[in-house]
């Protein structure tokens, strides 16, 4: 079984090299893939020195964009599982196994972490985002996803062929989830830490709940035009 992990990233540097250590430490088997988008730091060089394949976008053109990246080289190196991680150190390697036992456990196509068990440590705009944002892509997916705005998952390669986005930024993860639960993926969910630290969020809170929102009107319409 070929396991790889997708981390995203963006002026990097300073996380990622222990983030990258600790997974090859905990699954030394695992390929690590960062995708480098556009930054300008010293992401990518960090990225090789700690033993990642490393893809760069020239320019910077959203998480979205690199996590299909990410997707399409899965796809075409023949990964079995995809673990998605945010390149700050907020998903913990640690954790990686809870997902694998899910998906075996419940023979799940995708599985989410979940933070909504444990909301002590996070700021509470973000919590009654995430809660209003989840019934929104719980209600378009059509299964109960508690934490959809969580980056920390778990895909089973094969059911990203043929994954037909409109999307490159944040919207995407709600995005994938909506379709590929369309398509008929099977997704659950396993509880996972909040992590803050000194990281900066590169989430835009007015742009990016726009594209939210034009998402959900663009999934609903899609849906009723399925319909007819």
């Amino acid at each position: 079984m070929l396991v790889g992990v997708i981390i995203p990233a963006l002026n990097a540097a300073p996380f990622l090299g222990a983030l990258l250590d600790e997974i090859q430490e905990r699954h030394p088997d695992a390929v690590q893939l960062v995708v480098d988008d556009g930054s300008t730091d010293t992401t990518a060089e960090v990225a090789r020195i700690h033993g990642a394949e490393v893809a760069v976008h020239e320019v910077n053109r959203g998480k979205g964009a690199a996590l299909m990246t990410g997707f399409q080289h899965a796809l075409a190196h023949d990964w079995d599982w995809a673990f998605t991680m945010d390149a700050d150190g907020q998903h913990l390697p640690a954790e990686m196994q809870s997902f694998l036992d899910a998906a075996r456990r419940d023979n799940l196509d995708i599985v989410v972490g979940d933070r909504m068990e444990a909301t002590g440590e996070m700021p509470w705009i973000r919590k009654v985002t995430n809660v209003f944002t989840s019934r929104v892509v719980s209600g378009l997916a059509g299964c109960r996803i508690p934490d959809s705005q969580n980056g920390y998952r778990l895909f089973r390669v094969p059911i990203l062929a043929g994954l037909k986005t409109t999307t490159t930024n944040y919207d995407f993860e709600s995005e994938v989830l909506v379709k590929l639960a369309r398509a008929g993926a099977r997704i659950g969910s396993t509880p996972t830490a909040t992590v803050y630290g000194e990281e900066i969020s590169a989430i835009h809170p007015m742009r990016d709940t726009a594209r939210f929102f034009r998402l959900v009107r663009r999934l609903k319409r899609e849906a009723r035009e399925e319909t007819r």
